[in-house]
Formats: C-alpha cells, sequence, structure tokens
C-alpha cells in the first residue's frame, strides 16, 4: 500500500543528499518524522503498534480530510538519526514493509532543521 520502495529510497537520498548541501551536519543527530496514513484508524493503529515494537516514538493520529472529502487518519513515527543514507534507508525499508504488512500509506520521512544548526551561515551572511 506506501509507495514503491525504490521511489521511496530515491526520495530518501535525494533528502540526505539536499540536507548536506544545505549545510545540514552528518555527525548530528536529527529528529526524523516518518509520515504514515490510512482511512481505515484499526489499521494504522496496528501500525503504530508494530512501530513502537520497533523502537519508534509514534504520535497521536491526526484526521483529516483529503480534497475529495475522503476521511484520513495519519501519525508520525518518530526517531532520533544521523544524515546517513545507510541508517536512513534502513529505516525506510523497516518501515515500508510495516506499512505494506498493514495495508498503510507510507510516504517517506522528513526532519526540522533548525537555523542554529548551520554554524556561521548567518555570520556569512549566506541563505
Amino acid at each position: 500500500m506506501s509507495r514503491d520502495l525504490n521511489d521511496l529510497l530515491k526520495q530518501s537520498d535525494d533528502t540526505v543528499q539536499a540536507l548536506i548541501a544545505d549545510g545540514a551536519e552528518t555527525d548530528l543527530l536529527y529528529e526524523i518524522e516518518h509520515h504514515l496514513a490510512s482511512q481505515d484508524f484499526t489499521k494504522l493503529e496496528k501500525a503504530a503498534v508494530e512501530l513502537v515494537k520497533q523502537g519508534y516514538h509514534v504520535d497521536d493520529a491526526d484526521e483529516f480530510e483529503d480534497e475529495q472529502g475522503k476521511r484520513w487518519f495519519a501519525f508520525m513515527a518518530v526517531t532520533d538519526a544521523e544524515l546517513d543514507k545507510d541508517i536512513l534507508n534502513r529505516q525506510v525499508r523497516e518501515i515500508a514493509a510495516i506499512a505494506d504488512e498493514c495495508e498503510v500509506e507510507y510516504d517517506g520521512w522528513g526532519t526540522l532543521i533548525e537555523d542554529d544548526e548551520f554554524e556561521g551561515e548567518e555570520a556569512d551572511g549566506e541563505e
């Protein structure tokens, strides 16, 4: 049910490259947020339980409507990790497998980069 694994892995690699190109440090720990969703709350709940067993912190599910007015539930599975392609690709594979098993959508991961994580960037006048 999740996106094609090869697409997810490419997106993960592209995200890591973009973050590093923007000045993110590879040896820092970042809060990685993996995004999962389903129209079936019970299936999403099953995925959440499996992810907690794997060591992820799972946020409470949010409810929203898509453009067609269909109701969806979504949550983030959160973990701390370095910007390391191997580590993040392992997580993508692990979460995609759980998403497929539970029949929920997995849309990849993201992270927030704080301005103070880009050491000296403001002082140099770069954006």
